[in-house]
């Protein structure tokens, strides 16, 4: 019979054992393709939006460049108006368009509610242009014809119940623009999430610009037979003037706008393929398990081939091609699967927000190339060391019962490399918690992550015995005699243990770590807060927007503050006394600052920094540039003039708030800056008159009511948020390492069931001496449940010892205070008891359903 017929045989044979194997296979296939084709899918429709949005060329002011997409005066950088004729004018032009586009504005409605995106999605302000024609539709009603009008975006009108007379208000740092709704305009290609909303040219000039002669940009649309590059060419010959102008070609502005998005696509690409990655690591466990446990189950079978003439390696390629032949099926569905999985993303990302449409669903080849690839590879690796163990087996194996000696104890050799492992990432975590800097302690933490987790894995089944054996004095003694044979049956094969323990550990281990990192985070900064913080409020936006002048008035008019203090950044180049040339921000704040935020000062006075021409600089910032107090630094404002300014103090960067800031006094920025070139705002502090902090918050919140892209929080408020916004990327952390955890229950779930197949016999005469299906069904669940809990072991102290290695490299960064969150890792151990119990539900079910005499005639 050859190789092939043998292993499909065996494969067809034992199909119900290979189906969680299978299963194993598939969800971490499927997590790797659906992130590819998701962030695939997502690489499509930004490139078909960017493409469609962008002129032939377009041309914008080279300080637009740079520019972020809140500018520090909440007014993007502008033309001169003038452009648009001299452009017009220019050979292979057919047409020129004074363009005006601002995302530092927030769209509401009559009510005072925000209708922009709740995803991060920008809202854009501008006005309506031929060009606009590339990407949308006017639907229903017109265009904007005066200062009273308003076209919206369909999406926009149909997720807020919006239609055509309803009133809209777009708030910009220039004031407010109320309009009713004009016309509603549908993209022609999927619109990710932006809210838009579109005025007439005038209006967008004056209120959004701040002048009537200027535009954003321009969109220049090339005539018959001229290539973009030609006109970008022409174009940029008539204007003269390089620096000045920033020209691109429609590929280069939709290249451009693709790069800004590139970095946070590859990051949650990235991120989402590394959990992936752990599904894999954790699915090895259960494919090495499942074929060493049928190799074991199948040793008579293996020597009597070997008796009649099969060599070594002709069994040893069997068993691979049955590994082949699980990668080939768990992958192929895998892709399946991460097609449907990408889907169900869009889906949930379309609820949340962000419209993501299937038309755009986009699979690369390489997707389910590298799905087959990275299925089948893992399996065969897998199943490789067991395929070695199952041609080593000698034909007089034949002769004896089904199992082997061998598998019932792990090697010296073994133990001693998983303790030098486990000893030398030990002694790498130790050499993070002494490291002196943030950079050499995360390769010390790094290179520790890895060799404990291998060490522990390896030593797992030396670890087994001690660790069943106390779990089993402490849980399962309490269950009698049942209990007693279920820890026996759990420390038959320390082996198959502790793999499948480790299979939890992984998982259990990256959830202990990172509730240890997100807890000691929140006690930290609420602890820093405690220390520096004085101010009773803080007013600001969660999306960046910076606080408009007129909510700034509103502000300062409410009743029962003492003091208001403005915040402002300011782009600049310092040059230092070492002769160093440094693009930096400065902080423009009012003098009551520091009581707003109390700043521990290493050397001045942090009151004089305030004072005329003088400024305090961070420790960090002093030291690298060797800056002491009484020094003075060139100052050139990006947005104004230039000026020397005095250090008059050198606060301490050893604090999690503004570490690093530079100040100086408002009065001096705006000395040096134009008025009309001043930044807004982007945050602001109230303190409250003795015992009217209560009616000053309510106050506060009222008179912001009407601008509800920002936040008054008080200190309570502030701390909450802060837990809030830890506690939801943990969650979505753990959502991921859900699948992890998902792929080792199937583990402990196929491992009992193949141990009970493996126990047929012994099941049988337990039950013919009188043992009960109640009682058998018991031992197996105990059995699953110290296994569980063992895993969970393992992975919450190994968690907890990263977790608190990687709390002292935080520390550097001001985040000093360690906290253990207890209750979650108790909730994580008691959960895993539960765990186990699910994971035993079947196999018990099946043990209980045995036929006492078949099971005693089974053969091995």
């Amino acid at each position: 019979m050859t190789v092939w017929k043998t292993s499909r045989r065996n494969f067809l044979a034992h199909k119900g054992r290979m189906a969680l194997s299978a299963v194993a296979v598939l969800l971490s296939v499927a997590f790797v393709c659906g992130t590819l084709v998701f962030t695939d899918t997502m690489n499509t429709t930004f490139d078909k939006l960017f493409a469609a949005t962008s002129a032939d060329v377009t041309v914008s002011p080279k300080a637009a460049a740079d520019a972020d997409d809140f500018p520090e005066n909440g007014k993007p950088e502008a033309l001169p108006a003038s452009v648009v004729a001299e452009i017009a004018g220019v050979d292979g032009v057919r047409k020129a368009e004074g363009a005006v586009v601002s995302m530092a504005v927030t769209l509401v409605d009559s009510h005072d509610k925000n209708l922009g995106s709740d995803t991060g999605a920008p809202t854009i302000a501008g006005n309506w242009t031929d060009n606009d024609l590339r990407s949308m539709e006017i639907t229903s009603g017109h265009a904007p014809r005066g200062p009273t009008e308003a076209m919206i975006d369909a999406d926009t009108a149909e997720k807020h119940h919006l239609k055509l007379g309803d009133e809209v208000r777009t708030i910009s740092v220039t004031g407010d623009i109320r309009a009713r709704i004009s016309g509603i305009a549908a993209f022609t290609v999927t619109n990710p999430g932006a809210a838009v909303v579109y005025l007439d040219t005038a209006t967008a000039q004056r209120k959004l610009l701040g002048a009537s002669d200027v535009f954003s940009h321009i969109s220049v649309t090339a005539g018959p037979g001229v290539s973009d590059a030609e006109l970008k060419k022409s174009v940029a010959a008539a204007l003269g003037d390089p620096a000045a102008y920033k020209l691109q070609t429609q590929k280069e502005a939709a290249a451009s706008n693709k790069d800004s998005m590139g970095s946070f696509l590859d990051v949650m690409k990235y991120a989402m393929l590394g959990f992936a990655g752990i599904a894999f690591l954790v699915g090895i466990f259960l494919i090495v398990n499942t074929f060493s446990m049928l190799v074991a189950q199948r040793t008579r079978e293996i020597g009597l081939m070997r008796a009649i003439g099969s060599s070594r390696k002709q069994v040893n390629r069997s068993v691979l091609v049955e590994a082949v032949l699980l990668g080939v099926v768990g992958s192929v569905l895998g892709v399946a699967a991460g097609i449907g999985l990408a889907v169900g993303l869009m889906k949930l990302m379309g609820a949340i927000g962000m419209e993501l449409s299937t038309r755009d669903l986009t699979i690369a080849w390489t997707t389910p190339a590298i799905g087959l690839a990275l299925g089948i590879v893992v399996t065969v690796l897998a199943a490789y060391v067991p395929a070695r163990r199952a041609g080593k087996v000698s034909p007089m194996a034949a002769l004896r019962d089904a199992g082997t000696p061998a598998d019932t104890r792990s090697g010296w050799i073994r133990a001693v490399l998983g303790l030098v492992l486990t000893g030398a990432g030990a002694a790498a975590l130790w050499a993070t918690t002494r490291a002196d800097e943030a950079s050499e302690g995360s390769l010390y933490l790094g290179l520790g992550v890895v060799l404990t987790l291998i060490g522990f894995i390896v030593i797992g089944p030396l670890l087994a015995g001690g660790v069943v054996r106390v779990l089993g004095l402490v849980v399962l003694r309490l269950f009698g005699p049942v209990g007693r044979l279920a820890e026996r049956n759990a420390l038959r094969n320390p082996r198959r243990t502790g793999a499948t323990g480790a299979a939890l550990m992984i998982g259990l281990a990256l959830v202990a770590c990172l509730s240890v990192v997100g807890s000691s985070m929140v006690a930290s900064a609420t602890d820093e807060l405690d220390k520096s913080v004085g101010t009773d409020f803080i007013v600001q936006s969660n999306t960046g927007q910076l606080i408009v002048p007129q909510a700034a008035e509103a502000i300062k008019k409410v009743p029962g503050i003492e003091h208001v203090t403005d915040y402002k950044v300011l782009a600049a180049k310092l040059t230092n006394p070492d002769g160093s040339t440094v693009d930096e921000h400065v902080t423009a704040a009012d003098p009551t600052y520091p009581q707003d935020l109390r700043r521990t000062t290493v050397a001045g006075d942090l009151a004089k920094a305030y004072g005329e021409n003088a400024m305090s600089v961070g420790s960090d910032y002093a030291a690298l540039h060797k800056i002491e107090a009484g020094d003075e630094i060139t100052v050139a404002f990006k947005a104004g003039g230039t000026v020397k300014l005095k250090v008059a103090a050198i606060t301490s960067d050893d604090t999690t708030v503004d570490q690093g800031a530079m100040y100086i006094n408002t009065t001096t920025a705006e000395r040096y800056v134009p008025a009309d070139r001043m930044p807004t705002n982007m945050i602001m502090f109230a303190t409250a008159q003795d015992g009217k902090e209560k009616e000053a918050y309510a106050a506060l919140k009222s008179e912001l009511a009407a601008y509800p892209q920002y936040k008054v929080q008080n200190q309570a408020d502030f701390k909450e948020d802060l837990k809030d916004q830890v506690g939801q990327l943990l969650n979505i952390v753990y959502g991921l390492l859900a699948l992890a955890i998902v792929v080792a229950v199937l583990g402990v779930v196929n491992t009992l069931a193949l141990s009970v197949v493996e126990r047929t016999r012994e099941i049988g005469l337990m039950r013919a001496i009188g043992l009960s299906r109640r009682q058998l069904r018991r031992m197996i669940r105990l059995e699953s449940v110290v296994i569980a809990l063992f895993g969970a072991l393992l992975g919450l102290g190994l968690g907890m010892g990263w977790g608190t290695s990687a709390q002292k490299l935080l520390a550097l960064e001001g985040l000093g205070v360690l906290e253990i969150p207890w209750p979650t890792i108790i909730t994580v151990f008691v959960a895993s008891a539960f765990v186990g119990l699910f994971a035993a539900l079947v196999p018990a079910f099946r043990a209980g359903r045995m036929n006492v005499l078949n099971a005693i005639a089974t053969d091995g």
